[in-house]
């Protein structure tokens, strides 16, 4: 078995340790590489079959990863190491939005430190059809799923929704399920968090902080591009308003 590539969520925590060193690599020997490897061989991506390789996420290769942030900086004049597209694409988001960065891969540490992620299983959808997750990284938005996909909070919001007189229909594109498919589309709809989860934090979830969408334009708001975070229902909408040519840039 060879050692698994590294996911966002490592790029992320790696790539948040060498800009607060003012993107300068770290040596093996630095305390804050000892302390990150042992954080990434704790995070729950990776099954034992790995853990048990050698240099698996040791001090060497984080330092090594390291180098590859500051090499490939477009500031650095010297040579570049070889590295691969994911930790191109994080070094140009660190690069285009440093302190929004930082604060996800503060989420990460905070809910890894916890224990929370730990007891939140894989979710269904949490890996893009490329194998790739929203810039959060894979374990911010299995916490994401999971708090959307409790029962009780969405009995809530359709309640809420209903209280208000409003219907329940997509809030991007007006979808509704029961006019759709009619008793079987009843009182059918799916719940998103408006706000990131690495902007909102472990604070408990408002029903003001879901929006009720159709199960497209739901995966639509999780679905991955390079270089972004998840959208929210109105970035959607307006996504949906551009036209066609916009689309292709």
């Amino acid at each position: 078995m060879r050692i698994p590539s590294w996911t966002e969520d490592e790029l992320l925590l790696a790539g948040a340790l060498v800009v607060k060193n003012g993107w300068r690599e770290l040596r093996t020997s630095n305390p804050q590489v000892h302390e990150l490897s042992g954080l990434l061989r704790s995070l729950p991506l990776h099954g034992p079959e790995a853990l048990a390789l050698p240099g698996f996420r040791s001090p060497d290769s984080v330092s090594r990863k390291t180098t590859d942030f500051m090499t490939n900086h477009k500031h650095y004049a010297g040579k570049a190491t070889r590295c691969g597209k994911p930790s191109l694409l994080m070094i140009e988001a660190f690069t285009q939005r440093e302190s929004e960065m930082l604060e996800a891969a503060q989420a990460i540490e905070d809910a890894i430190g916890t224990g929370e992620l730990h007891l939140i299983p894989p979710q269904p959808d949490e890996v893009d059809e490329t194998g790739l997750s929203a810039i959060e990284g894979r374990l911010l938005v299995r916490r994401a799923l999971a708090r959307e996909r409790d029962p009780k909070l969405r009995a809530r919001k359709i309640d809420q929704v209903l209280r208000r007189g409003g219907s329940l229909q997509c809030e991007v594109c007006d979808f509704d399920f029961a006019r759709a498919y009619g008793d079987l589309g009843e009182g059918y709809i799916e719940v998103h968090h408006v706000t990131p989860l690495h902007i909102s934090g472990r604070r408990e979830t408002k029903l003001d902080d879901l929006a009720c969408l159709c199960a497209n334009c739901h995966r639509m708001c999780h679905r991955y591009r390079p270089g972004e975070s998840w959208r929210t229902p109105t970035a959607l909408r307006e996504w949906m308003r551009r036209p066609v040519k916009e689309h292709a840039h």
